[in-house]
């Protein structure tokens, strides 16, 4: 079962193997295992999907299959339509705990619950003899029509990162190898195999590459995921810049890289940027680099690295396996039942219609389909055949026994249909109406985007039909993510359910009854309409190529920085009870490049019933050298409180997580001045804030050439200094003249060069010139580097 193996002991196997071997040892065997090498008595290993539920498809892991037997079963998940129901999707998958997907999950900004979710689906996958789970995912949900957006956590990447850490490390330490995924900008489905996403290299440092690193730092996944996409043109399996400088040099990670199924379309290409296992098997794939080894076109050495590597997971995973493992599903149903509950989302409680006083009511009117068939989880190779689903309507009927309660499909209301005067009678003499939306099943998941912020075709008009009948409308939604929202004035409730997996049912029903209040929180921005969505006018793409063309400014950050209002902001959720915050304070006034910053501050519940608040604090900086967002998320605390009671909130932030990434000086940078830092409910509800000063280099605004403006050159008085005394140097002036001089620069509109050479003549050549912005720009590198 176990494998112990020296590290010289592996090196030798991997001096032993044929080219054909190492070959193999590099490539799948199947669908879902790597390949044995019972010469050198190598073992193999077992993967399978998902991020939030462990898909084992008895078919394809334990059956014996041809090559186009185990791609026609592969495509048959990815592209199953969950509407004909997950029996006949999954047919002989095995039953496991379907838990709450990512956009639910990261709602309620619990990294202890992602940890017990990572010890949860490591137990299922060792009771299944699973090495590896191919998960997290955690690309930006840069926009909410993105098909996968279900699987993923935020728009955010801290709070990404922090969510995907806290997963790994339940999954690893208890075993089971994760698989950090999709590495990198897999945000759209559309011709998600071929489009390059075209991203400017600050978006791509501080956005989307920002959670995977913090990911990789504090939680080292055995295996990082390549993405099936183009990243600036080149295939991100095939990326040398993407998989070995950044991944490898950077970040220093020393784990194996895996293709997606068959994210590869050059092998070759793959081993020499750094991907190490072809998944799934392919023989051709495989002869392409048996050839290319020995033709020379992939060196040996970069062939013997992948082989180290994989044989080095292999050795790791083997003496974690816990033989006869065993899984306790109704202790795991009961977890999923709990995450649900602290990941809804309370997004509007008109006149307190919530919580439902179930020994008052008298009659409920249950509408829409999805109460009695939830929508529990997006479409794809992620999807888990549940061991059991609460239903909403049975959890409602449990909790409110003595109340009157009917139920009405959507048809009920259809005009002129017989049903149609009675449903709506019904409607109109209820006390609560409760309205299940969803968006559309079965479209919206892997292989496609949606098209539309809109539920599922008429339930946006029904909604709107049924609050002109009733003053007292609950809507709770089924979606992957954002929707919009047309009827939300004629509504009093609204309650955000996501994917929330298969204990999503129960949860429901006690935040409805007050069974448990409500303390989820978005992790991504809700638009008004589709068209407010950064980057909708370069969405999905065009010949091939996405151009991610609100850089920077994707989520909250284009939100702010426009002034524009979102139907509900990053960061918001309602509680059953209130919360006040005071006394902030820092543990320092003055930090630099090295320093941890201490943020405290006292959370109040001023409510009736005890809650939790997730308390958000953010940086926003004060005149930037580049252009940055109005304030960006950099810690939370999630704290419960009873009535009365107050609780001091601490958030650590690393001054690390407070720079910007210069493409021009290729540097992460940290702008000398002032840094604020707000606390508060949202990111549109700061409620306190604290300002510090921070120690840093005073830079140029960009790297200095000879066409620069002299204002460039002028605007710090470190360059300032070296500038004037060039000028006394080169020209002979007294300190005087030298000032004078730099007075008439400084209103130039031309290049520096020009400027100067315009009153001196040739007494300053191009080459002095150039020579002496060389040397200031390698100094004031230096300076920074030294600062960092």
């Amino acid at each position: 079962m176990s494998w112990n193996v020296s590290d010289r002991q592996l090196a030798a196997l991997v001096a032993e193997m044929t080219v054909e071997e190492k070959a193999a040892a590099v490539s799948g065997h199947g669908l879902w295992r790597t390949a044995a090498n019972y010469r050198l008595n190598i073992p193999e290993l077992l993967m399978t999907d998902g991020t939030y539920g462990v898909r084992y498809s008895i078919d394809q892991i334990d059956g014996m299959q041809d090559d186009d037997g185990q791609l026609a079963a592969f495509l048959g998940v990815v592209n199953t339509d969950l509407s004909t129901g997950v029996e006949s999707a999954f047919g002989s998958t095995r039953p496991a705990t379907c838990f709450p997907n990512g956009s639910s999950l990261a709602c309620s900004w619990d990294v202890g619950l992602a940890h017990e979710l990572g010890e949860a689906l490591a137990a299922e996958c060792q009771a299944f003899g699973v090495n590896i789970l191919l998960g997290p995912g955690i690309n930006i949900r840069r926009t909410p029509l993105a098909g996968r957006s279900y699987e993923y956590y935020s728009e955010d990447p801290m709070l990404s990162g922090e969510v995907a850490a806290a997963v790994i490390n339940g999954l690893q330490q208890n075993g089971v190898g994760a698989s950090l995924k999709h590495f990198a900008c897999n945000n759209s489905e559309v011709q998600r195999t071929t489009m390059s996403s075209v991203v400017e290299e600050r978006a791509l440092r501080e956005v989307y590459l920002a959670g995977f690193e913090r990911a990789i730092r504090k939680g080292n996944p055995w295996t990082v995921m390549s993405s099936y996409n183009r990243l600036n043109d080149v295939q991100a399996a095939e990326s040398h810049w993407l998989l070995t400088e950044v991944l490898r040099h950077e970040w220093s990670y020393d784990g194996v890289v895996v293709s997606d199924w068959h994210g590869i379309k050059d092998r070759p290409a793959s081993v020499n940027a750094g991907n190490d296992l072809d998944m799934p098997e392919s023989g051709a794939r495989k002869q392409e680099l048996i050839d290319a080894v020995k033709d020379g076109r992939v060196p040996a050495e970069a062939l013997d690295r992948s082989c180290l590597r994989i044989l080095k997971l292999v050795r790791t995973a083997r003496n974690a396996i816990r033989p006869n493992a065993e899984v306790d599903f109704k202790k795991h149903h009961a977890l999923s039942r709990r995450m649900a509950a602290e990941s809804i989302v309370l997004l509007k409680n008109e006149t307190a219609v919530l919580p439902v006083d179930a020994a008052k009511v008298g009659k409920i009117a249950v509408v829409g389909a999805a109460a009695v068939e939830p929508v529990i989880q997006g479409s794809g190779c992620a999807t888990t055949r549940p061991t059991e689903v609460d239903i909403p309507l049975d959890e409602i009927r449990r909790l409110a026994p003595n109340a009157a309660i009917s139920f009405h499909g959507a048809t009920d209301f259809e005009a002129g249909s017989p049903s149609e005067q009675s449903a709506l009678a019904a409607v109109e003499a209820a006390d609560v109406v409760l309205f299940f939306g969803n968006t559309e099943v079965g479209y919206d998941g892997e292989g496609s985007d949606r098209t539309h912020l809109s539920l599922h075709a008429g339930q946006d008009e029904l909604i709107g039909r049924l609050g002109r009948h009733s003053g007292k409308i609950v809507v709770i939604l089924f979606a992957p993510d954002a929707v919009a929202m047309p009827w939300i004035d004629g509504v009093q409730a609204v309650i955000a359910a996501f994917f929330g997996g298969q204990g999503v049912g129960k949860a429901i029903a006690d935040v409805l009854f007050g069974k448990q209040n409500p303390c989820g929180k978005l992790t991504v921005t809700f638009p008004v309409q589709k068209e407010d969505i950064p980057g909708y006018l370069t969405y999905p793409g065009e010949n091939g190529r996405h151009v991610y063309s609100e850089g920077i400014h994707v989520g909250y950050r284009h939100y702010d920085k426009r002034k524009l209002a979102p139907l509900f902001p990053f960061g918001f959720g309602l509680s059953y009870s209130t919360f006040e915050y005071s006394n902030i304070s820092t543990s320092a006034d003055r930090i630099d490049a090295s320093s941890t910053l201490r943020i405290a501050f006292d959370v109040t519940n001023t409510g009736g019933v005890a809650g939790k608040e997730i308390a958000q604090v953010y940086a926003r900086p004060h005149n930037s050298r580049l252009i940055r967002p109005i304030r960006e998320l950099k810690g939370f605390a999630k704290v419960e409180l009873r009535p009365g009671e107050t609780k001091r909130v601490e958030v650590t932030i690393d001054s690390r997580d407070l720079r910007y990434y210069d493409p021009a000086y290729r540097q992460w940078l940290l702008d000398a001045g002032r840094i604020t830092f707000e606390a508060g409910a949202s990111s549109r509800d700061i409620r306190l804030e604290k300002t510090v000063e921070v120690a840093a280099p005073a830079l140029p605004s960009t790297i200095l050439d000879l066409e620069s403006q002299p204002y460039l050159v002028l605007e710090q008085d470190f360059a300032r200094r070296r500038f004037h005394d060039f000028l006394k140097a080169q020209l002979d002036l007294d300190d005087e003249e030298a000032g004078r001089m730099m007075e008439y620069c400084a209103s130039s509109f031309l290049g520096i060069y020009k400027t100067v050479s315009w009153v001196a003549g040739e007494k300053i050549s191009k080459a002095a010139m150039a020579s002496f912005l060389d040397n200031l720009n390698k100094e004031i590198g230096e300076t920074v580097s030294k600062a960092a």
